[in-house]
């Protein structure tokens, strides 16, 4: 078992367009998860989410990866999600945040858009432990946002990223390393 603490009430760390690895303390609302996702201006580039699956598990010089690279000009927001320890069970403080992010997607403002979940990990503990546990995350708060608060699954893609993306400054072990981000990919389709 990873000695982790997952106590604190503090949420919302960054919105809008930021590097992965910039983030600051703010109060969470509806409508700031509106205002920070719905930055997108333009047509989201492409990105491959496979492959950057498969990209999280090569090292820790992903954000220099050019499917990475993409993910950091794109609106975004990084949130604390609280687990148990060493689980991906969501302890329940945590569904008031998660209801109203699925409140923000289902608004009309970002309902026509698709996310991508982040799991990040502090790292405390085995890298390889750390990567499953922040993809198994990932997958949780998505399955979250679609059974508990019906957002639909198809909009949401899951990967986690481990300990390779700290909080630029911070001590890599430290608790606000274990976040979550989303970020929007652009329009959704069906046929995706």
């Amino acid at each position: 078992m990873l000695p982790r603490s997952f106590k604190t009430f503090a949420v919302l760390v960054a919105i809008g367009v930021l590097p992965a690895s910039f983030a600051f303390a703010q109060q969470v609302s509806q409508q700031r998860i509106i205002s920070g996702l719905g930055k997108l201006k333009a047509n989201a580039p492409a990105i491959d989410i496979e492959l950057l699956r498969q990209e999280a598990g090569a090292g820790k010089e992903m954000s220099a990866l050019p499917n990475w690279s993409k993910i950091a000009k794109l609106p975004q927001m990084v949130v604390e999600i609280n687990f148990e320890n060493d689980s991906v069970a969501i302890q329940p403080k945590s569904y008031r945040t998660l209801g109203m992010i699925a409140d923000a997607l289902h608004h009309p403002n970002l309902w026509a858009y698709k996310f991508l979940v982040i799991g990040h990990a502090s790292s405390t503990g085995d890298e390889k432990h750390n990567l499953d546990l922040s993809q198994q995350r990932a997958v949780a708060i998505k399955e979250a946002l679609a059974t508990t608060f019906a957002v639909d699954p198809q909009r949401l893609y899951a990967v986690g990223v481990g300990e390779a993306f700290p909080i630029e400054g911070s001590n890599t072990e430290a608790s606000n390393n274990r976040r979550v981000q989303l970020v929007n990919l652009g329009v959704f389709t069906r046929s995706q």
